[in-house]
């Protein structure tokens, strides 16, 4: 068993670098697929979805290549299979952007329900209805989700998302850059990840208009031509370690950022009493004094990201006052509460509403990571908890967050990674 050993109350202080955006990554590797030659993708982040989603390439014929730590070369040209391995798709959530590549690319898809974090159903209802209109039936047999058009190919068509959907916007593009005519999703999510991938398509010859507001418009193209490509920052993990700051106290340099990108996190931890500077590529965070409290709500891209809100959690545990989130995303992301609790937290849920009272300090306990981001603000509770906390179930967190012990640790964190014998195994063989 792996854990994160942590012996908190150390500000931090130092400079960080943040690494390629893990929500672009999981839809552009996807994307080469409908690529017919080669494309470099530069500023990969080093997390195992990343790691997965070019196994899962290499499975169905790719020829990957490695360049270099954060570069790679994938050629999709050869693929003639769109069956996606069932043991390799269901440890991911981003899998279902493999629907629309494999769909846009050979007119039919055979891919398993996603893995990755469980927030509850998370359904991919507005996918498939964006995929039923271009053309494509779609059922569930066997394990696997089957789509398929007759006609070979994809068309275009106009959809209006029922909710904003970042992951129906991104799909939708996929299915609709190599279909007959012109696509328009209404109601589109407007997050920077989505305006990447539309970015990445476009520089290999795709036609898209209007990534990054809500109505997208995709001109089908014959085909699309290799390229390089490189992804931007990642605005979660910068977020999180300007969180871990504000928890914390010190002043730390975030660099290789989109400032822009971070101003719905920037604005509440101002709010909450965190200086933040911002610069060309650059944050300085700086928390001096104590923090105050504030109400948070999750929206969709400007709003606050339901990616932070977990973090940003963590930090009003410790803020004067009391302080309120409200999810408007996700029904199911307060599951990191109890662990919060064991650490003195006190917070009390009612359906999307959380209310925090702040309390004096977090207090080192043994709890362990649910998902992703919950296993993130994790790790910020712990920085700032007096005494040793450990935490388990680490592989949520390296989903999404590359060298994260390595990072902290070169901005004056004691954390490290204990490999203990498993608990249960020993019990079993005792």
């Amino acid at each position: 068993m792996t854990k994160y050993v942590i012996h908190g109350g150390k500000p931090l202080y130092g400079e960080i670098d943040i690494s390629g955006a893990k929500n672009a990554a999981v839809a552009i590797i996807p994307a080469a697929l409908l690529v017919d030659g080669v494309c470099r993708i530069e500023n990969l982040p080093q997390i195992s979805d990343v790691t997965l989603l070019l196994n899962i390439l290499q499975e169905l014929g790719a020829d990957v290549r490695t360049v270099n730590r954060t570069t790679v070369d994938v050629d999709c040209s050869h693929i003639r299979n769109a069956r996606v391995p069932e043991e390799l798709a269901r440890k991911i959530r981003a899998s279902y952007y493999l629907i629309g590549a494999l769909l846009g690319r050979f007119g039919s898809a055979e891919v398993p329900p996603p893995g990755g974090c469980d927030f509850g159903g998370r359904p991919i209802d507005q996918h498939i209805k964006g995929f039923v209109a271009m053309g494509a039936s779609v059922d569930v047999r066997g394990g696997y989700i089957h789509a398929k058009t007759a006609k070979g190919r994809m068309t275009g068509t106009q959809i209006y998302l029922d909710i904003v959907s970042v992951g129906a916007t991104m799909n939708i593009m996929l299915a609709a850059v190599l279909a007959d005519g012109l696509t328009i999703i209404e109601n589109a999510a407007k997050e920077p990840h989505i305006v990447d991938l539309a970015n990445f398509l476009n520089s290999m010859g795709a036609e898209i208009m209007g990534a990054g507001t809500d109505v997208i418009k995709i001109r089908g193209v014959e085909r699309l031509t290799g390229g390089a490509y490189s992804i931007i920052p990642d605005q979660i993990e910068a977020g999180t370690y300007m969180a871990a700051v504000a928890a914390t106290g010190g002043e730390v340099l975030i660099k290789n950022v989109i400032p822009k990108h971070l101003e719905c996190i920037t604005a509440k931890l101002l709010e909450m009493g965190v200086d933040v500077e911002e610069l060309d590529d650059a944050v300085l965070v700086r928390r001096t004094g104590k923090l105050t409290r504030t109400n948070v709500k999750t929206l969709p891209y400007p709003g606050f990201p339901t990616d932070m809100q977990p973090q940003i959690a963590a930090v009003l545990c410790l803020a004067e006052g009391t302080s309120v989130i409200t999810e408007g995303v996700w029904d199911n992301r307060f599951r990191y509460v109890d662990e919060f609790r064991r650490m003195g937290a006190q917070i009390q849920v009612d359906g999307k509403i959380a209310v925090i009272e702040g309390v004096e300090k977090f207090t080192g306990a043994r709890i362990q990571a649910c998902d992703l981001r919950a296993g993130a603000a994790m790790v910020i509770a712990g920085l700032a908890a007096q005494g040793t906390t450990e935490i388990g179930h680490i592989h949520h967190i390296e989903r999404g967050y590359e060298d994260i012990v390595r990072k902290l640790s070169g901005v004056g964190a004691d954390i490290r990674v204990v490999v203990t014998p498993d608990e249960d195994k020993q019990a079993q063989v005792g």
